[in-house]
């Protein structure tokens, strides 16, 4: 007997999540610890709790919903899930979706009055999109991979410091840290996503099941020349800290397009001092991103990238600093649970097809401590962290029905 999730209810909760943040210019600014995303807590909890699940949440303000299984409440648990925050003038449909579908199978699984072997947690993790200080800060605490140091020291996106954005929250950077010592063993952990690419779309695929999840490394830098009257200074004299810049962008871009095709490297922010008219650039400080399907290659990407940095410097004598923000390794998923995922498409009659995730995911932290593994759907013109990002309904109803039946097998 095939099982099926209630689309409708799904596709209703999800729009009743996508008026929490909405802002101004038509997107969703959710960031964690807001006041949209405290209401979205509030919403989700009694969701939960309507559906008969038990509730509790963690000392990072991880939310799980439970139905518990025959084997009792010491067993390991099967989980699935997602995040609710979003980055600022975001989509609705970026982590919710995952949330409000695995919440919709534990709704499903309890209608039908199944009693599975091990427990099932639908699971929303806090500040997956890094708003605060690095990526997946609640799945970070939930699995004991957070450095308190990183609390204690990093400057939100916000500005602020992060002990100042919690004081006006039930959570401190000690319940933060707390967080481990509450999480149960998780047997295996299911996240099903938008894709936030072409691929599926381009292909007609409603389902892409995930490989790997890339690696991502952040580093601040900053190159420092010397500034002057821009209208006095030769050309051939200026140590100009925004050419440094200019120039490492493009031989950085162009070495991993030519020597790493399929791994990625950008810059996304630069701040450039004096930052005035008449004025040569003195210092430029940026941000460096690059990502890549392989400890190896990301080990590559650093070391060449950071020499690339030092040639420019050196060749138009300039300093050049940079500093570790943020690492997170790639993630293969393992073969047991890319099986169970391909063979119960299949049996639901879904076309499917492999697919590499460039973005991270809670996923790949809970890959640390478990077997994780991620189910795809098409986002339409590729669009996501946009308020354009889109979903079709069908695509959720099958993306939501291939999580109950994997959920359903791992817990059976």
């Amino acid at each position: 007997m095939i099982i099926r999730i209630n689309a409708s209810r799904l596709q209703s909760d999800l729009e009743a999540l996508g008026r929490i943040g909405r802002d101004a210019a038509g997107g969703i600014t959710r960031p964690s610890f807001s006041r949209a995303d405290l209401e979205a807590r509030v919403w989700l909890r009694s969701r939960i709790e309507e559906a008969g699940l038990e509730y509790r949440e963690d000392g990072a303000g991880n939310q799980f919903g439970r139905l518990e299984g025959a084997s009792g409440p010491e067993a390991s648990v099967v989980m699935a899930g997602s995040h609710l925050d979003t980055v600022p003038n975001g989509g609705m449909f970026d982590g919710a979706a995952g949330v409000v579908a695995a919440l919709e199978c534990l709704r499903t699984i309890r209608e039908e009055g199944l009693r599975l072997r091990l427990p099932l947690e639908a699971a929303s993790f806090t500040d997956e999109e890094g708003n605060l200080v690095g990526d997946f800060l609640g799945s970070r605490a939930f699995t004991g991979k957070l450095d308190r140091e990183l609390l204690e020291r990093g400057t939100t996106s916000f500005g602020p410091p992060l002990a100042d954005i919690l004081a006006a929250t039930p959570y401190t950077i000690e319940t933060i840290l707390s967080a481990a010592g509450q999480a149960p063993a998780v047997a295996a952990y299911l996240e099903l996503h938008i894709e936030q690419g072409p691929v599926l779309e381009t292909e007609g695929i409603s389902l892409g099941l995930v490989e790997t999840i890339n690696g991502k490394h952040y580093r601040w830098c900053a190159f420092e020349g010397e500034s002057g009257h821009s209208g006095t200074v030769p050309l051939e004299l200026r140590r100009d800290a925004l050419l440094g810049l200019a120039d490492f962008a493009l031989r950085a871009t162009r070495h991993v397009a030519s020597a790493h095709y399929g791994s990625f490297v950008t810059i996304g922010r630069a701040l450039i001092q004096p930052g005035t008219f008449s004025s040569i650039p003195r210092r430029a400080d940026f941000s460096l991103e690059f990502r890549s399907s392989s400890k190896e290659s990301m080990e590559a990407l650093e070391r060449e990238l950071l020499g690339i940095a030092g040639e420019v410097a050196s060749a138009r004598r300039l300093r050049f600093a940079s500093r570790l923000m943020d690492r997170t390794d790639p993630y293969r998923i393992p073969g047991r649970l890319a099986g169970i995922l391909a063979a119960e498409a299949d049996r639901l009659g879904y076309a499917h097809m492999p697919v590499t995730s460039g973005a991270g995911h809670d996923a790949q932290i809970l890959g640390t401590v478990t077997d994780a593994a991620m189910i795809f759907i098409p986002s339409p013109d590729g669009l996501s962290h946009a308020p354009e990002e889109s979903l079709r309904w069908e695509d959720l109803e099958k993306g939501a029905n291939l999580l109950l039946a994997a959920l359903l097998r791992l817990a059976s």
